[in-house]
């Protein structure tokens, strides 16, 4: 479990985040929502250190992430896996140097060990007899699948995904959620997905964190996230003319 405890993170005098309180679960799929320039991006670089909060704290499993030593931080590192939103395969690689990347850099298993892994995760997300291609001869679909096998080469315990679904249909982004949940339930990871995909929020949204400029506005599940009372909620929730109509059916 991945806790935040009065987290507040400023850009100079510019406040973005808020005396942020919430948790992410083990073995469920959290979805950090919001608006563009919410502060939902900016939530998730300090829950992966790539920024550090100024107040309040960030716990893995009750490890103070901001507080540990170079070397410990490089060990919790190892065990998260991420994915981006735009992939960010590496285009000179091979789908497979591409998986392998993470296990060369955070293992010291063997080759043979290594190939099976690589092998494993590709088949894990209907990826097999790709090994050899470059991620130009992918569709779209294809890399977000092959960017969520290298995210779980390591067997990580903590998964992050930003924007999983960006550029997709939503037929494609449905397989994305399925594969994204299943992954989740299989491996008891503790995932966290930054998106403002409705569909993602509706189907795999286990518990949601939703940022409003920088304030935890709610916090819930995709069993309430519609019938929510919050009036802020409500307006990015049904925004759409879909949404709306779909609100009247409620």
């Amino acid at each position: 479990m991945i806790e935040l405890n009065n987290v507040s993170k400023f850009f100079g005098d510019k406040q973005v985040l808020f005396d942020i309180n919430t948790e992410f679960i083990e073995g469920k799929v959290n979805l950090i929502i919001g608006r563009s320039g919410s502060g939902k991006t900016v939530l998730m670089k300090c829950l992966v250190g790539l920024l550090s909060p100024e107040e309040g704290t960030v716990l893995y499993n009750n490890r103070n992430f901001h507080h540990l030593a170079s070397a410990e931080q490089q060990k919790l590192r190892a065990e998260m896996g991420m994915v981006f939103q735009g992939s960010a395969l590496f285009d000179s690689m091979t789908i497979h140097e591409n998986v392998m990347f993470p296990l060369d850099m955070f293992t010291n298993l063997s080759n043979e060990e290594k190939l099976d892994r690589v092998n494993f995760c590709l088949q894990r997300v209907d990826l097999e007899n790709v090994n050899r291609l470059y991620p130009a001869e992918l569709s779209g679909g294809m890399k977000k699948r092959a960017a969520i096998a290298r995210a779980i080469a390591c067997n990580p315990k903590y998964l992050f995904c930003d924007e999983p679904n960006s550029g997709l249909d939503p037929k494609t982004s449905l397989v994305i959620d399925e594969l994204i949940i299943d992954i989740t339930h299989e491996f008891g990871i503790t995932t966290v997905v930054n998106t403002h995909d409705l569909n993602s929020v509706i189907t795999i949204g286990e518990t949601i964190s939703f940022i409003y400029e920088g304030h935890l506005e709610w916090r819930g599940d995709k069993d309430n996230v519609l019938t929510s009372d919050n009036e802020n909620l409500n307006n990015f929730i049904f925004a759409q003319p879909l949404t709306q109509r779909l609100r009247q059916t409620l």
